[in-house]
């Protein structure tokens, strides 16, 4: 199994704590995103490599952090070409430029800007007893005001997507698309289907709204603590909560 860190954004609604840094890189309690995210992985026996896709931008300072990761896994920087966000490609085009670099495998697609306190292993172990069928990392945020905000996703009885929401008005679930995927390698070639019929290659979760009218996708509901950093407050809040829970 590889790992492919999408980090190609340019993260405007933080400006201008990221005008200069990617966001994936900002401190949380004196780590970077990205660095909470790879201790994550730690504990994962199945990983092979890592695939982190970049902007033109910001592409020598995530070069510059591999220099300074001390990891089991090899990981490499790929830039996808673009400078600034009116030329972004879009999630799912960077998606599949990570999955041109290397061997068809199975991929576990991580946002780099993705912060929870919840291991990553039993994601992974329970997407592995579902292969070769996708598995999509979900969230209750237990507040329909604040799930205007995400992707929702509704579900039968057995954890299978039945519904997608891209930040709803009147949402009809408050259960949140993380930003946490997993593609068996079976499954890769929905990607080349869904570029292919020009969908929109940007926010993943209106691929994953097709995808799961094309197979059966399957959710796994992390607890804990889980912040979407998407703007200055967000972020204080995460490193707030980050150094007091590294305290205890």
């Amino acid at each position: 199994m590889n790992v492919i860190f999408l980090c190609a954004g340019y993260a405007t609604r933080l400006y201008p704590l990221t005008e200069n840094r990617p966001k994936p890189l900002l401190q949380v309690a004196g780590k970077t995103l990205l660095d909470h995210l790879l201790e994550k992985l730690e504990p994962i026996p199945s990983l092979e490599k890592a695939i982190l896709v970049s902007n033109g931008r910001f592409y020598r300072h995530f070069c510059k952090w591999r220099e300074t990761v001390q990891h089991k896994i090899a990981i490499t920087v790929i830039n996808d070409g673009t400078e600034d966000p009116a030329h972004r490609l879009g999630a799912i085009q960077d998606l599949k430029l990570a999955l041109n670099s290397e061997c068809a495998t199975d991929v576990l697609v991580l946002a780099g800007d993705n912060l929870f306190d919840a291991e990553l292993l039993p994601f992974v172990s329970f997407a592995e007893s579902k292969s070769p069928l996708p598995v999509v990392g979900v969230y209750d945020v237990q507040d329909k005001t604040l799930a205007q905000k995400y992707g929702l996703i509704k579900t039968d009885s057995s954890g299978k997507i039945t519904a997608f929401f891209e930040k709803p008005k009147n949402p009809q679930t408050t259960l949140a698309s993380m930003g946490i995927y997993y593609f068996p390698k079976e499954t890769l070639t929905y990607i080349d289907r869904y570029l292919e019929e020009n969908q929109n290659p940007d926010a993943p979760g209106y691929y994953i709204k097709w995808l799961a009218e094309e197979t059966n996708v399957f959710v796994f509901p992390f607890r804990g603590s889980w912040f979407d950093i998407g703007d200055l407050n967000s972020y204080q809040k995460a490193d707030q909560y980050f150094r007091i829970h590294q305290k205890k």
